[in-house]
């Protein structure tokens, strides 16, 4: 390769990183990712005003890029920082389409009709990657974005969209660089700049996905998509919590490195429906302990947990474990058993969110009641107190002038009920 055609393609690259991740507003990092002969990826994380410069280095054979940025230095769904974009990659070649028929498919039959028009279109070597800007959302946006980036991908199914492909960690390939299984370059065509808000493609495609405390429960699919979109929050919130406990730690975790593992591997398998995906973001995870388990020995760890998931999805798997009383196949585990498991302080659960104990759960409500202007139980009952004796001063008063009144004219005097009237006397 001549200097001026690398020149080209570097350029071509940075154009490539710097339309999707603008440094004025794209926060952590961005992963830069080589795969090596064994087809494992060597992996660096840069901020972007800094990617662009590094790209120099890398430029070649199977260089990719992540599509959405980290808060740490560490691919996985719980440390996403920004989510920037939505997609999906067409495996059309496995049914025998040609690229120019996919494109015209897509504009007649998709665009703006079931789908948005994307920003720019990824000719990856063998498929295509069809890339939606978005306003960039924090890590608690995940959820819908993950509804969101589902609907797109079950829309595309019939062109051949890939579910393996609908992480928040994802890597796609760089223009400029080469695809190794056919030696073809890749190249992006932009067709737009406009960044649609999650919320305007969910208004817009998924109506149903109105924010949780708008959500109405409806029958049929609608009632199903909520629920989904309920389950990944829930997910999403268990890894971050998983995630939260080993940091505060710092990353020592005694007599507990397996079954923690084994939690992660398991709600990473549910939340992104692709258990070789769980599994990758599971052993990088292990490599946050101060101790990790050796690769072997942390797959081995969790097996299970891939088996539970699968059996979740199982149609007979499920009849059987709700013909035994359980809820349904997979795992149920209760917050008390994983709290005990996992040996998580009191202190510790302050830092969480849905891992947490029922001493725990009263302490956030106190304090939310309190937020709210509501009184403390200690303060109502002095309230209490004072509005008794105030009601006895008056009841005092109202016999010294009228002493003759019944009870009945008493209450109406002094503006209390009649029955009240006589337990005030009796405490005089």
């Amino acid at each position: 390769m001549n200097n001026s055609n690398l020149a080209e393609k570097i350029e071509a690259a940075k154009h490539h990183v710097l339309f999707q991740h603008n440094p004025q507003d794209a926060d952590g990092y961005i992963t830069l990712a080589k795969k090596d002969q064994s087809g494992r990826f060597i992996q660096e994380h840069y901020k972007p005003d800094q990617l662009a410069t590094h790209l120099t280095n890398v430029m070649g054979e199977d260089v990719f890029f992540s599509q959405n940025t980290f808060y740490r230095k560490a691919r996985r769904i719980e440390t996403i920082r920004q989510l920037r974009s939505l997609y999906v990659d067409l495996d059309f070649y496995v049914f025998n389409y040609s690229p120019g028929w996919i494109l015209e498919t897509l504009s007649e039959d998709f665009y703006r009709r079931s789908i948005p028009e994307p920003n720019l279109v990824i000719f990856s070597g063998q498929g295509l990657v069809l890339i939606w800007l978005i306003e960039p959302v924090p890590y608690k946006a995940l959820p819908l974005w993950q509804a969101v980036q589902n609907y797109l991908v079950n829309q595309l199914k019939p062109l051949g969209g890939d579910p393996k492909a609908a992480d928040a960690a994802r890597v796609f390939r760089i223009a400029g660089s080469t695809s190794s299984k056919n030696g073809h370059e890749v190249r992006v065509e932009y067709r737009h700049n406009y960044r649609h808000t999650l919320r305007e493609i969910q208004s817009e495609y998924l109506p149903e996905l109105t924010p949780p405390s708008e959500a109405i429960p409806k029958k049929g699919r609608k009632k199903k998509v909520v629920h989904l979109y309920n389950l990944y929050s829930l997910y999403a919130a268990r890894l971050k919590d998983l995630d939260t406990l080993v940091t505060i730690r710092e990353g020592f975790m005694p007599n507990c490195r397996e079954i923690t593992l084994f939690l992660y591997r398991y709600w990473s398998c549910c939340f992104e429906q692709n258990p070789q995906e769980a599994l990758r973001q599971t052993l990088e995870f292990n490599r946050t302990f101060l101790y990790p388990l050796s690769e072997k020995e942390a797959v081995r760890a969790t097996r299970s947990a891939e088996k539970a998931y699968n059996a979740k999805s199982d149609k007979e798997a499920d009849k059987r474990a709700k013909a035994m009383g359980y809820p349904g196949a997979g795992y149920h585990i209760s917050n008390a058993k994983i709290i005990e498991w996992l040996n998580i302080t009191p202190e510790e659960q302050m830092h969480m969110s849905t891992i947490i104990g029922t001493k725990e759960k009263n302490r956030r409500r106190r304090e939310a009641r309190r937020a709210a202007g509501m009184m403390t139980r200690e303060d109502y009952l002095n309230s209490e107190a004072q509005k008794t004796i105030s009601k006895m001063e008056s009841l005092k008063k109202a016999i010294e002038e009228e002493p003759e009144l019944s009870n009945r004219k008493m209450a109406k005097k002094i503006g209390i009920s009649e029955a009240y009237v006589r337990k005030l006397k009796g405490k005089l």
